[in-house]
């Protein structure tokens, strides 16, 4: 008997747990791309007031077309950033921006990279952003975001539009 109540006691505690963690899903996509999309608006709007020296940077790193990269790429993360805080294009911004980390990894953050590796790659805060990205790029925006509310909307209007040579039943035939 007693068995018997511990192991309901077991199972209704872990339909609580389970319905819990499910009941709070939605909050990792969102809390991920607050904090990636809030990093990225302040890292392009701070590039963007200085496109020169961000050019210069660029210039020294070796990268090619310097100025009109400068202007790419400091776009890029602050709208792709904002993008990301509401939740639209998720997955394209992410991929975008998850190529200008990589970027980052081999040119301003490799000697950083290669000091770190393998054991403290967490130091090195664009691999950790790109960590972030390509979990986006997977998963998308989650439940509370404009993607899903567009899809959603998508969806709904795609089924109240009637086939072709198909009337709507309340419409009345002519």
């Amino acid at each position: 008997m007693e068995q018997s109540l511990n192991s309901n006691l077991i199972r209704r505690g872990s339909t609580v747990v389970t319905k819990t963690v499910e009941s709070l899903q939605f909050a990792a996509p969102l809390l991920t791309r607050l904090v990636v999309g809030i990093t990225f608006y302040y890292t392009g709007h701070g590039k963007l007031e200085n496109l020169d020296r961000t050019a210069s940077f660029f210039s020294d790193l070796g990268i090619p077309f310097p100025a009109a990269n400068a202007i790419f790429i400091s776009s890029l993360e602050f709208f792709g950033g904002i993008c990301l805080l509401l939740g639209l294009g998720t997955r394209v911004f992410s991929a975008l921006l998850s190529s200008t980390m990589i970027v980052a990894l081999i040119t301003a953050d490799k000697d950083t990279l290669m000091g770190k590796f393998p054991a403290d790659l967490t130091d090195v805060s664009s691999f950790v952003l790109l960590l972030f990205l390509i979990w986006l790029v997977l998963y998308g925006a989650g439940a509370v975001s404009l993607d899903r509310l567009i899809g959603y909307l998508a969806k709904r209007k795609k089924q109240d539009v009637p086939a072709t040579g198909t009337r709507v039943a309340s419409q009345p035939a002519v």
